[in-house]
């Protein structure tokens, strides 16, 4: 599977932004889909994650600081990932990138299963 990214700029605090990540090539055996972020000096961490097949289809998983702010979402038709970010605040900034996992949800989110990078966009949050 390859993934693109788009959707990424400049925003004032308090703003929001939509990332999407389109998909072509093999989608088979993909369970689940996430979004991914780094900032400068940090580690790459799982932002928001969603079960794309399997038992645990429709799942989703946030980190705790995205919670009520983010909503990852998929248009299977269109074979596209989604992240709605509302109130970003400075500590959102970084590269966010997608990714897609082929293994059982509970790894892909808890033992971070997660591969096949995009390139990235940037998010880029300050007054």
């Amino acid at each position: 599977v390859q993934l693109v990214e788009s959707g990424g700029g400049l925003v004032q605090p308090g703003e929001s932004l939509r990332l999407s990540c389109a998909a072509s090539g093999s989608a088979s055996g993909v369970n689940a889909m996430a979004w991914y972020r780094q900032a400068p000096g940090k580690e790459r961490e799982l932002v928001a994650a969603i079960a794309t097949g399997g038992v645990a289809k429709g799942t989703v998983y946030y980190i705790d600081s995205v919670k009520g702010r983010f909503a990852i979402s998929r248009d299977n038709v269109k074979n596209l990932l989604y992240l709605q970010m509302n109130t970003l605040k400075p500590e959102d900034m970084a590269m966010y990138y997608c990714a897609t996992c082929r293994l059982m949800w509970s790894v892909c989110v808890l033992k971070n299963g997660f591969g096949s990078w995009g390139q990235g966009t940037q998010v880029t949050v300050s007054s």
